[in-house]
């Protein structure tokens, strides 16, 4: 063959060296192991019966492939793969699709330990990004208690009050990957951690066009309704130069700002229900409802009296509203034929001054819609 024509075996050649060769995990690949794994470009070996703990996906996968090998070889028992069975050898490892070597890594972690090794997770010293792989990994391959544990792990880690030279979202997954996660598993108390996260980056008015994205992908109402709202009070340049809102939204945006522009024009002629005292009757309660619509209509007109509120901040003025109220009544300042005409349900008047808000806020996502 000329040197100047090209061999035959050149392409193949190519692309062997273009794929990497595998390499052992250095903690993970132990040498009495029976079970070879690949994941992505890591080998691990390990033992077979530690996987099939907690009756994992693991179990049935290899009581699965036990028949499979024993059928095989009763019909081909004269020909013997030169590579041996599936799992034995670093050349016929067992292939994990989807997963990624630092999960599968956390799992073994969870597996192999021993009790104070473990404990370290329940403590500040807890790695995040390793408890948010072995719950992840964990879910998949159906290791229950492991999940579990893991779930509530993380959940401490991300309940535990924050110090200046802790920061988790700079060591752990991302606030959209936490979240994804808790909403998979269905881990309210993690769920819940994670929307506050959310809510105080909105606060600083960070992340909001994803904030509604991951909203409306997981189906997070308290946390739509939020991003939406933060995002309704940034105005119509910051959403035209935002460029991650699609039309629909848009149009959300649109219809909660209509919608909240005529609740903001009705709250004033509609208080809520005051639920008088056992000792507020007859024309008393009379004198008490006046008062209490008087009132109201006063705390909701605030922003006629110089103090500016973003149109149709309709929280804000709720907000502002109950800590108003609550200045007049705990400092007992004197307001002529307001507070004194209802002397027995001044803290009436708070709580239902709060359930407003709290209904407010509950309700956010209502206000943001497609237009029919």
């Amino acid at each position: 063959m000329h040197s100047g024509e090209p061999s035959p075996s050149t392409p193949k050649l190519q692309l062997q060296l273009s794929i990497p060769i595998p390499s052992r995990d250095p903690t993970y690949y132990i040498p009495d192991g029976n079970t070879v794994l690949l994941v992505e470009n890591t080998l691990f070996k390990v033992h077979r019966s530690t996987l099939t703990k907690d009756a994992s996906t693991f179990d049935s996968m290899f009581s699965l492939d036990s028949d499979l090998r024993s059928s095989s070889c009763m019909s081909t028992s004269s020909t013997v793969s030169a590579v041996g069975p599936e799992g034995e050898s670093d050349d016929n490892p067992i292939r994990l699709q989807g997963d990624t070597a630092d999960e599968f890594r956390a799992l073994l972690w969870a597996l192999y330990s021993l009790p104070h090794e473990l404990s370290v997770a329940l403590t500040p010293k807890a790695n995040p990004l390793q408890l948010f792989n072995l719950a992840r990994i964990s879910h998949k391959y159906e290791f229950r208690s492991i999940e579990a544990w893991a779930l509530n792990a993380l959940t401490l880690a991300y309940t535990r009050p924050m110090h200046p030279s802790n920061n988790k979202d700079a060591e752990g997954p991302t606030l959209e990957q936490l979240t994804e996660l808790a909403s998979l598993c269905e881990q309210r108390d993690l769920l819940e951690a994670a929307t506050q996260r959310w809510k105080r980056r909105l606060s600083s008015g960070k992340d909001i066009s994803l904030a509604i994205n991951v909203a409306e992908r997981l189906n997070l109402r308290a946390l739509l309704g939020r991003a939406y709202y933060t995002m309704l009070l940034q105005g119509r340049e910051a959403w035209d130069v935002d460029g991650q809102l699609t039309r629909s939204q848009i149009i959300r945006l649109l219809s909660g700002h209509y919608s909240l522009g005529r609740l903001w024009e009705r709250l004033p002629n509609e208080p809520p229900l005051l639920a008088h005292s056992p000792r507020c009757i007859g024309t008393a309660s009379m004198r008490c409802n006046q008062a209490w619509t008087g009132l109201w209509k006063a705390m909701m007109d605030i922003g006629k009296q110089g103090v500016i509120l973003q149109y149709p901040d309709v929280e804000g003025k709720l907000i502002l509203a109950e800590g108003m109220l609550k200045s007049l009544i705990e400092r007992d300042i004197f307001t002529p034929g307001v507070l004194e005409a209802m002397p027995w349900c001044k803290d009436q008047a708070l709580v239902a001054t709060a359930g407003k808000v709290k209904e407010m806020q509950e309700s956010l996502a209502d206000y943001f819609v497609d237009v029919a």
